[in-house]
């Protein structure tokens, strides 16, 4: 039996399958798009999807964490768009690590023209794998792009020249342990280079290709071959603690960024590596002084149009509500 959308609070079953769809416009590592959701009268659930855990480069799940948290920040944003506040409770029951939050859309909002922009970015927003020209990012955005993702409780730091130069090395050591462990690079294969029916995974067409010489896009989604990009303006979402809790949180806040960005014109995409290697995580870590617990690195910048990657239908991603929201 198909799963139906309910109405939960002041929000009608047509306004919550709206703001279920844009969740689901969120980014996660390879688009395994790790999130369920269901509806009830008392509020909305966001659920890790454990059917879609990438066991060999996420074992203790902080990607997915990240992309859930992306997914509850639009989900929150497009509610807000709607007039209603979106009261949210983080992990609501202790013996269910994969209910991580509800959403109780119960009381008027007033209106806030920066989440009005964030909500009209976020069909926009896609990744871009493409090199980025040389054309700069302009010196205000970076303080824009910092105070979004403060608002969610995290940081990001800018990496200057001597750290962009660490990092270059820390990409190409994890790239390289990363490729040379044969169940890596197995699960990898099965998430990328997907045809066009299948609406999971990153296909050729979004991923373009990429040279040897190219560190800041180093990992090839599409098969082909490209000239390097310029260096992109490059920072760290970051934590101070590094718990469930601070890793939902960071991908409400690397989308907000994200969302930020887009509002501005800006692309952005992900450097996944040196964050799912442990050893060389600690050293990033260290890189950025040791304060932080560094999440996600995002590159910033221009690139070529690329097509976005394809979504699953709503359908696919409803279950049945638990007792918190019926």
């Amino acid at each position: 039996m198909t799963l139906q959308v309910a109405p939960s609070g002041l929000l009608s079953a047509e306004q919550v399958a709206s703001v279920l769809r844009s969740a689901t416009l969120a980014p996660s590592t390879h688009n395994t798009q790790p999130w369920l959701f269901s509806s009830g009268p008392a509020g909305i659930e966001v659920h890790a999807d454990a059917d879609r855990t990438l066991p060999v480069a996420d074992p203790d799940r902080r990607e997915l964490l990240l992309s859930c948290g992306a997914a509850l920040f639009n989900l929150r944003t497009a509610i807000h768009s709607t007039g209603v506040h979106p009261a949210t409770s983080y992990f609501p029951r202790r013996s269910d690590p994969d209910l991580l939050a509800l959403v109780r859309p119960r009381a008027a909002a007033p209106t806030d023209r920066k989440l009005a922009s964030l909500a009209e970015a976020i069909p926009l927003r896609h990744t871009n794998r493409t090199p980025f020209t040389a054309k700069p990012v302009p010196p205000g955005a970076l303080g824009t792009l910092r105070h979004a993702a403060e608002v969610e409780h995290a940081w990001l730091p800018r990496l200057d020249e001597d750290q962009l130069g660490g990092l270059n090395d820390l990409i190409r050591e994890s790239h390289r342990l990363q490729t040379e462990d044969p169940a890596f690079r197995s699960e990898w294969q099965r998430w990328t280079g997907r045809g066009p029916d299948r609406r999971d995974g990153v296909p050729f067409a979004a991923g373009g290709a990429v040279t040897a010489d190219d560190t800041w896009v180093l990992r090839d989604y599409g098969g082909g071959s490209r000239a390097p990009g310029a260096a992109p303006l490059v920072v760290v979402v970051g934590t101070f603690a590094d718990q469930p809790i601070d890793r939902l949180r960071a991908g409400q806040a690397m989308q907000r960024v994200l969302l930020a960005a887009t509002a501005r014109g800006i692309d952005a995409s992900f450097i996944s590596q040196p964050v799912e290697v442990p050893v060389i995580r600690a050293r990033l870590r260290d890189l950025l002084g040791g304060g932080l617990w560094p999440q996600i690195v995002l590159r910033l910048g221009y690139g070529a149009p690329v097509p976005r990657t394809p979504r699953r239908a709503l359908e696919d991603v409803l279950v049945t509500p638990s007792a918190l929201s019926v």
